[in-house]
């Protein structure tokens, strides 16, 4: 019954208020650089949390499955951007060239963290591995994001990508409030994890400042006269298209290559997919104001999809594991 908050949960219900929001309300003017500067505030503060709730133990405990843990980052880091890139002259047709650029950022994302936990722990996978890959792929995204960002979007007409101004700001914004977190976690570390559910706020008050000015921004460019419907639709198509070739992907190699079933289920939810959390505020870092719209409407489109196939794939898996008695009595109660 736990999974069903990931079919349509509140935050998703905010950021389709939020995008109606800067529809018929855009920050404009003089308004645009402090909320410019609150924005970049809430971003620095978001990472430096990042940061202060990675626990080093955690990683240490996780870091000996190290086939796991190279698996998941292969699928997250390699698979991922090949497939933005290979299905390029198949997919793009349906979509705008900005979208497309937005589909490839989207390959270069590092894992989710709470989603891939949750979903491990529904279908009854190895948790602790769970929380060392998907802690790892969040820290190793930092950098290898944008090196991938550079690689794939560089003289790209949807990415507006300059390495030097791009590592500057990954540094001061994402980079330093999270080692200072990682620094400030025996002092903070406590008060964080108690009150992981306050800080919830953060995460998703971070997004949404990003999500409402980027689309402020890409409005005022007139995003929706340069999307048409059928783009939308085909976004649809190839963020469908992308999470099915990811997850049939994650599951052959983790049989081929010998998992046990607990593990399978980890490579699966922490292999197939995708940041929102981290791939808002990289982008508000990355890319210049006026293309953010186009470039996180496929993560956002993205991030709904995989949360409800996932959602339903660990509620059968999860199932299927119960044994009968205890499944018949689930049904009773």
């Amino acid at each position: 019954m736990a999974s069903k908050k990931f079919f349509l949960d509140g935050f998703t219900l905010s950021l389709i208020s939020t995008v109606v929001l800067a529809s018929f309300l855009p920050v404009q003017g003089k308004f645009v650089a402090p909320f410019s500067f609150i924005t970049n505030i809430a971003v620095g503060l978001l990472f430096f949390l990042h940061g202060a709730k990675l626990s080093r133990e955690a990683i240490v405990a996780g870091a000996t499955h190290w086939r796991l843990h190279l698996t998941v980052l292969l699928c997250t880091f390699v698979l991922f951007p090949l497939l933005g890139v290979l299905l390029k002259p198949i997919l793009s047709p349906l979509v705008t060239a900005q979208l497309y650029a937005g589909v490839l950022f989207l390959c270069t994302l590092p894992s989710t963290v709470q989603s891939s936990i949750a979903f491990t722990s529904i279908a009854r996978g190895n948790v602790p591995a769970a929380v060392c890959s998907a802690s790892a792929s969040s820290l190793l995204g930092i950098f290898i994001t944008p090196a991938l960002v550079g690689l794939l979007l560089t003289n790209h007409s949807g990415g507006d990508v300059s390495p030097w101004h791009t590592v500057s700001n990954i540094v001061m914004q994402l980079l330093l409030p999270f080692i200072a977190g990682q620094l400030l976690r025996p002092v903070v570390g406590g008060w964080v994890d108690r009150n992981r559910s306050m800080l919830k706020f953060v995460d998703q008050g971070s997004i949404l400042l990003v999500v409402y000015g980027a689309f402020s921004e890409a409005l005022m460019e007139g995003l929706w006269h340069q999307i048409p419907l059928s783009a939308l639709f085909g976004l649809f198509v190839v963020c469908a298209a992308i999470l099915s070739i990811s997850l049939l992907a994650t599951v052959l190699a983790s049989r081929r290559l010998g998992f046990n079933r607990e593990d399978q289920i980890t490579i699966i939810f922490c292999g197939s997919k995708k940041s929102l959390a981290a791939g808002i505020p990289m982008a508000n870092v990355i890319f210049s104001a006026s293309s953010i719209g186009a470039i996180v409407l496929p993560l956002m489109l993205f991030h709904q999809i995989q949360l409800m196939v996932c959602s339903a794939l660990a509620q059968r898996w999860a199932t299927r594991r119960t044994p009968p008695k205890q499944r018949t009595a689930r049904k009773a109660a």
